[in-house]
């Protein structure tokens, strides 16, 4: 069996034809389940009720099951957990701002950087998700979001696990997503993020793609974090940096610094100097962040004032930075969270189909 959300349009057109299908179906199929969000068979009535008998026998619309839907206080952040055949749980966050509908994937179960600040590595790394796995947690949502005449609108590979960690499956991923046959979300709307994987920004750099791409960097400087972020050993930050400069260089894209600000660790205007040194010449954006509290981590985030220090810092020195205080804070929306606590609570909310 082949998992449909797995198959380019092209290889459904080859499938189809194999079945005594011809290829124009391909496109009906697709319209069924990435326009219609319909993953019922019986329902694609323009089909041959042979050539569906055929597909279904060859054909799984369906590796994810939604465990629960988790929304915020103010209805503007939704976390969706999914189980896999496996019994593996990853999550998904809907982010609404405005008219932006904002669908923040997962890429791994688990993590293996282990960044001190995050809950997606406290259990370990399990496995890699295939491209199906990836491409359905945007299918379901944008289902879901239909219910409301609305769509997703854009992509942010910032969920559980290091993308660069599983290139392949998330390659394919993007290109299913962005192709016009399936949700033809704009490349310029996906957004990668990394932890600092060289090899990985390198390939990224070599793709013909037109998606950004945002650096994991929290610390000004190595020595701080590898204290953070101890896969950071692996990665000397001024290697991470020369292949950050190379991917602005030749995509002629901007590329952005993430920076979470923990309260007493990179959170002092000295830090911000060093940030500001560090980035200077840089075409680039740095996303400051107050840390979202996560249960059994001993960390904290810094007060407004602090921040407000932290950001005057970088405007004087002509670093320009945005700053953005966390959604979903009542949802534990920061990634992984949910995941952990599924394991110890029974769902609060029914299985959806």
């Amino acid at each position: 069996m082949n998992d449909f959300c797995e198959l380019m349009p092209e290889d459904l057109a080859s499938l189809m034809e194999d079945q005594g299908g011809k290829s124009f179906q391909a496109k009906q199929l697709l319209d069924w389940v990435y326009k219609k969000g319909t993953l019922d068979w019986d329902k694609m009535t323009n089909l041959s009720k042979e050539l569906r008998q055929k597909l279904s026998q060859k054909l799984t619309l369906r590796v994810l099951e939604l465990v629960r839907i988790q929304p915020s206080d103010d209805g503007e952040t939704y976390k969706f957990l999914w189980k896999m055949r496996d019994g593996s749980l990853v999550e998904s966050v809907l982010i609404c701002s405005g008219t932006r509908r904002t669908v923040c994937v997962s890429s791994q179960v688990g993590c293996p950087v282990k960044c001190a600040f995050c809950a997606s590595g406290k259990k370990g790394f399990f496995r890699n998700l295939r491209p199906a796995e990836i491409v359905e947690q945007v299918l379901h949502i944008n289902r879901w979001l239909a219910e409301k005449e609305e769509r997703v609108s854009h992509i942010v590979y910032m969920g559980m696990g290091e993308p660069f960690k599983n290139y392949d499956p998330v390659m394919k991923s993007i290109r299913l997503i962005s192709n016009p046959e399936v949700f033809d979300i704009s490349q310029r709307r996906i957004t990668v993020s990394t932890v600092g994987i060289v090899e990985g920004i390198k390939r990224f750099t070599e793709e013909d793609l037109k998606v950004s791409l945002v650096l994991s960097l929290h610390a000004p400087n190595q020595h701080i974090r590898q204290k953070i972020i101890p896969y950071a050993r692996k990665y000397p930050l001024e290697d991470i940096l020369k292949a950050m400069d190379e991917f602005a260089r030749k995509t002629k894209r901007d590329v952005t610094y993430e920076y979470i600000l923990i309260a007493g660790i990179n959170d002092h205007p000295d830090h911000a100097f060093e940030l500001a040194h560090m980035l200077k010449g840089r075409q680039c954006t740095v996303n400051l962040i107050p840390y979202n509290p996560v249960a059994g981590l001993r960390l904290n985030r810094p007060d407004r004032k602090n921040v407000k220090e932290f950001r005057s810092v970088l405007f004087g020195c002509k670093v320009v930075n945005t700053c953005r205080y966390t959604k979903g804070d009542d949802i534990a929306a920061a990634c992984g969270q949910l995941a952990l606590q599924e394991q110890t609570i029974s769902p609060k909310l029914p299985i959806v189909a």
